[in-house]
């Protein structure tokens, strides 16, 4: 298993470091640099000449790209094209907030998940299956930004019970998001609740209808006993990696609902560095991104392989 995880490991951070390279060659491909994009009109001259200086902008993309890789590395990616701000302590106080949001969406949503996932899986093809499975399809088509538009219909409009939108600065205590962040939380749920739940239904009715359980059911194991100790480990398993999956996207991915709630998040930062054209924060919050997706899909995998037998004897046999 210590080959195995250093193999996972080494694969993850070269997949890192390719990805680096990529975003790097991204952004050289673009035409002009950070300093045109920041200057506009006033690209010209000493101007020019001390911005590129300040960013580093006039050494060769080599030197660049490790200079930049080397930051990273220890946590510092630079400063945005305006100078003025350090990328790290920013990205730092979105990564907080969109933390804030995956947690209060994780906790409800993927209980709830997983709850409704094994009772439509038990109930196949009966009311309750059919009822909670229409639902999810509903969920899982509908788009964001029109789901967030309903919910704000219904909670800040009709109701009244939530701000319409979140006007906290981003570099307030997590405390003073709430209520406001509620509405966001509520969107994530519903689109994360569909997805998971129809994993795991999917899960649940395979497994019921494998060989060792029909097994079970002729030798008269009582029906719970044979679910909640023989179906549902096995059916299970397979929702770990749809929850990484979704930690992934709730930390970087959610650009839509936090646009349309204003929510000073990583991905609503990622929209205005893309408006204002601020080429070395782009390149952080994608590189950031693209790390967390590997990671948190590597522990996964990881837990994956611990949790069941047949993968660890597989692994064995090959060696």
């Amino acid at each position: 298993m210590t080959e195995l995880i250093l193999r996972r490991l080494a694969l993850g951070l070269v997949t890192v470091w390719m990805v680096s390279v990529i975003i790097f060659m991204g952004i050289e491909a673009l035409p002009g640099d950070a300093c045109t994009a920041f200057l506009e009109r006033d690209a010209q001259g000493e101007v020019l000449e001390r911005c590129r200086e300040q960013l580093g902008l006039n050494q060769s993309a080599t030197q660049r790209y490790l200079a930049w890789a080397t930051g990273a590395l220890q946590g510092d990616l630079g400063v945005s094209a305006n100078g003025n701000t350090t990328i790290a302590a920013e990205v730092a106080l979105r990564v907080k907030n969109s933390i804030l949001l995956a947690a209060g969406a994780l906790s409800v949503g993927v209980p709830l998940a997983i709850f409704l996932g094994v009772f439509t899986g038990l109930w196949r093809d009966k009311f309750p299956d059919i009822f909670f499975s229409t639902g999810a399809i509903f969920a899982m088509t509908i788009p964001e930004f029109v789901a967030a538009t309903i919910i704000t219909l219904i909670f800040s409009i009709w109701l009244g019970l939530f701000p319409a939108v979140v006007l906290t600065p981003a570099d307030a205590p997590p405390l003073d998001f709430f209520p406001e962040f509620v509405p966001a939380a509520i969107v994530l749920t519903l689109v994360m609740v569909a997805h998971i739940m129809r994993m795991v239904r999917s899960s649940v009715i395979e497994v019921m209808t494998s060989d060792y359980i029909q097994m079970a059911q002729l030798k008269g194991v009582p029906y719970w006993q044979m679910v909640f100790r023989h179906a549902l480990p096995s059916a299970l398993l397979p929702a770990i990696n749809i929850v990484a999956l979704t930690i992934a996207w709730l930390l970087g991915g959610v650009v839509v609902v936090e646009v349309v709630f204003n929510y000073p998040g990583l991905g609503r930062m990622m929209i205005d560095a893309i408006s204002d054209r601020d080429l070395p924060v782009i390149q952080a919050i994608a590189i950031l991104v693209a790390a967390t997706y590997v990671g948190i899909n590597l522990l996964a995998d990881l837990l994956t392989i611990l949790l069941n037998p047949r993968m660890r004897t597989q692994h064995l046999r090959r060696k």
